[in-house]
């Protein structure tokens, strides 16, 4: 599977992360109230952003989100954790925008058009999300993703962070909100 793939949308280009994005993108993700509600909600100080990013970089899912009308950046999302065993499965997650696209339909656009592309490859399609940050659960279940019994615990800053698993199958997605 081809984890940084050119999408095209309606509005969007979904297109490989580059180095050339970094700047643009911090504009985006220096936004505290992008962060307010993630388990590590300082990812607006620079060094925080720096790592992130180029943890991004070196994944090889990483992907800019584009406004096709005049090629700004609002955002970045990632194919992550990828295996072909099983009929393969696929993480899509780190996924942020600027604020002012909020509420706009860009999300679901821009899931619709991966979902569409991981399942031409895989079976299932995996989420994981803060369990404190309701925007983003509420953004997925709109999607059609269905939270699973599965948890991630982690430590950020001394802290105990807990990531819900949620998924889609490809039954699920033709059958979904977004099909």
């Amino acid at each position: 599977m081809d984890r940084q793939p050119t999408l095209e949308t309606e509005r969007l280009v979904l297109r490989p992360l580059a180095e050339a994005d970094r700047e643009a993108l911090y504009e985006v993700a220096s936004d505290p109230a992008v962060w307010e509600q993630h388990p590590i909600h300082d990812r607006w100080r620079r060094e925080v952003f720096d790592a992130f990013f180029d943890e991004g970089l070196a994944s090889g899912g990483a992907l800019a989100v584009v406004d096709k009308r005049d090629d700004r950046v609002l955002g970045s999302t990632r194919f992550d954790k990828y295996d072909a065993d099983e009929g393969g499965v696929v993480e899509i997650g780190w996924t942020f925008l600027a604020p002012r696209w909020w509420g706009k339909g860009i999300n679901p656009e821009m899931k619709r058009a991966m979902l569409a592309h991981a399942f031409e490859h895989v079976a299932l399609v995996e989420f994981r999300v803060g369990d404190t940050n309701y925007r983003s659960r509420n953004a997925l279940e709109a999607i059609g993703a269905v939270r699973t019994e599965r948890y991630e615990l982690e430590k950020y800053q001394g802290k105990r962070v807990v990531h819900l698993v949620y998924e889609i199958d490809r039954d699920g997605f033709a059958a979904g909100p977004l099909s």
